[in-house]
C-alpha cells in the first residue's frame, strides 16, 4: 500500500500539473471548435519547434521558427492540410545546401512539423472523436507504462532510456491497446480498433523513446519547464508525435 501511494503521490506537483493538463483537454475537446483546436495545436508547435530547437542546437533558429508559424498560418488556408507536411523541409533543406551549410536545421521541419500537421488533419478529417480515441490510447500507454514498471519492472527496455523496462512498457500497451479498441468502435469494427489501437500505442513507446535519445545527446533531464514536475511540451508531446502518424495512416487507409 505504501508503494502504492508513494507512485501515486510522490511528486504532489506532477499529479496537480496531470490534473490540469487533463481538464484543459476536456475543455478543449468539449468545445470542439477548429479554430481553438487550431490554436492551441499551434501554440504546442511552436513551442515544441523552439524547444527541438535547443535540444540539437539549430543555428538557424529564427528561420526555423518563421518557417514553422508561416506553415501553420498557412493550414487556415488550405483544405488539405497535410499537403504542407513536408514543405518547410524542403525550403530549409534548399536554402541550407544554396549556402553550402550544415542541413541539421531542415531536422525540426520534420520533426515535430510532420505530426503537428498530421494532428491537426486528423482532427480536421475525422473529427474530434479521432482526437480522443489517440490522446486515450497514448495517455493510458503512458500511464500505465509508468505504473507497470515502478511497480513490476526488473529488466531494462534500452539504453536510449535506462529508466524504461519491458515490464513497464508491455503493461502500457496492453492498457493502451485494451481502452483504444473500445474508443475505436466508433469509427470501425473491433479488429480494426483492436490492430490499429496496438501500433499507435506500440510507436507511442518508440516517439517517447526518440524524444529521450534527443534529451541523452543535448546532456538535458527534460525539454523545458513549462508545466511543472512534466518538463516541457515536448516532454508531452513525444508519444503522440509518432502515434498520431500512425493513426492517421490507419485511418486513411479504410
Amino acid at each position: 500500500m505504501d508503494k502504492i501511494k508513494n507512485i501515486l503521490f510522490g511528486n504532489k506537483q506532477r499529479v496537480v500539473t496531470g490534473v490540469g493538463l487533463i481538464l484543459g483537454a476536456i475543455i478543449i475537446l468539449s468545445i470542439n471548435n477548429f479554430y481553438l483546436m487550431w490554436g492551441v495545436l499551434g501554440m504546442a508547435y511552436i513551442l515544441g519547434v523552439y524547444e527541438t530547437n535547443k535540444l540539437i542546437n539549430v543555428e538557424s533558429q529564427t528561420v526555423v521558427l518563421t518557417l514553422g508559424v508561416v506553415t501553420w498560418i498557412a493550414t487556415l488556408f488550405i483544405n488539405q492540410v497535410e499537403l504542407l507536411a513536408f514543405l518547410p523541409a524542403i525550403l530549409m533543406a534548399s536554402h541550407k545546401v544554396y549556402r553550402n551549410e550544415d542541413i541539421k536545421d531542415t531536422f525540426v521541419l520534420i520533426y515535430p512539423t510532420v505530426s503537428m500537421i498530421l494532428f491537426l488533419a486528423l482532427y480536421k478529417e475525422f473529427g474530434v472523436f479521432a482526437v480522443l480515441w489517440l490522446i486515450l490510447v497514448v495517455s493510458f500507454t503512458d500511464t500505465f507504462a509508468y505504473f507497470s514498471g515502478k511497480s513490476f519492472g526488473k529488466h531494462k527496455f534500452s539504453p536510449t532510456s535506462p529508466n524504461k523496462t519491458l515490464e513497464g512498457v508491455a503493461g502500457g500497451i496492453i492498457a493502451g491497446t485494451i481502452i483504444g479498441s473500445a474508443a475505436g468502435l466508433y469509427f470501425n469494427g473491433f479488429l480494426y480498433a483492436l490492430i490499429l489501437s496496438f501500433f499507435v500505442s506500440f510507436f507511442s513507446v518508440f516517439g517517447d523513446l526518440f524524444e529521450s535519445y534527443l534529451k541523452r545527446k543535448a546532456g538535458v533531464k527534460d525539454s523545458g519547464n513549462i508545466f511543472p514536475g512534466h518538463g516541457g511540451i515536448m516532454d508531452r508531446l513525444d508519444g503522440y508525435l509518432f502515434g498520431v502518424v500512425i493513426l492517421y495512416v490507419g485511418m486513411k487507409l479504410v
